[in-house]
């Protein structure tokens, strides 16, 4: 996963991720909605064949976006290390 940094002021960030579908962006969004500090998260994939999808995330005054998604990122990587098949 390539992660390119758009915008990353106060309490927004934008950045434009490489190689990844809808099912590890909806994972993001849906988590990130969840969290008490973050007022808004979405993704934008613009054309499907031209354009690299785009990740938006406003976190409530005074929290850090890129903390809280890189937290996020650790406690994703935790679930699935403690992954088993039967």
């Amino acid at each position: 996963m390539g992660i390119k940094v758009l915008l990353n002021e106060g309490n927004e960030l934008r950045i434009r991720i490489t190689g990844e579908s809808h099912t590890a962006l909806q994972m993001f969004r849906s988590r990130l909605n969840e969290s008490k500090d973050v007022e808004y998260a979405n993704y934008f994939v613009g054309h499907p064949v031209l354009d690299e999808p785009e990740f938006y995330l406003r976190c409530k005054k005074g929290k850090q976006p890129t903390k809280i998604l890189m937290t996020l990122c650790k406690d994703i990587a935790k679930e699935f290390d403690g992954l088993t098949l039967p």
